[in-house]
């Protein structure tokens, strides 16, 4: 299962936990929904919690998250793009809350 999750920084800043896609569909909603509650049942952390370590480890911007299913975890995806252009992938457990690993794209 695959989410796609859009946000805009000012929502991180205050605690928002994920919102609702630019021109989401009806299945964006129910993706919505599900990750709400996984946030609710302590399942995952929210991203405003694992937003420093991701920019720590990856300078740059944060222009785009997914929440995918890995097994049986749930793993932030997020996409950096970098001072020198390059889009940087950032996998991050969202449970445990820890760096999987990084990849440039």
């Amino acid at each position: 299962m695959k989410m796609r999750l859009h946000w805009l920084a000012a929502g991180l800043a205050v605690g928002l936990v994920l919102t609702a896609p630019v021109g989401g569909r009806a299945e964006d909603d129910d993706d919505h929904d599900v990750a709400r509650e996984l946030y609710e049942h302590g399942e995952i952390r929210g991203l405003a919690d694992l937003l420093p370590m991701v920019r720590a480890s990856t300078p740059g911007d944060v222009v785009a998250v997914d929440l995918i299913e890995r097994g049986d975890r749930w793993v932030y995806r997020f996409q950096v793009l970098a001072p020198d252009g390059r889009r940087m992938i950032v996998d991050v457990d969202a449970g445990a809350g820890t760096l999987l690993h990084e990849d440039d794209d």
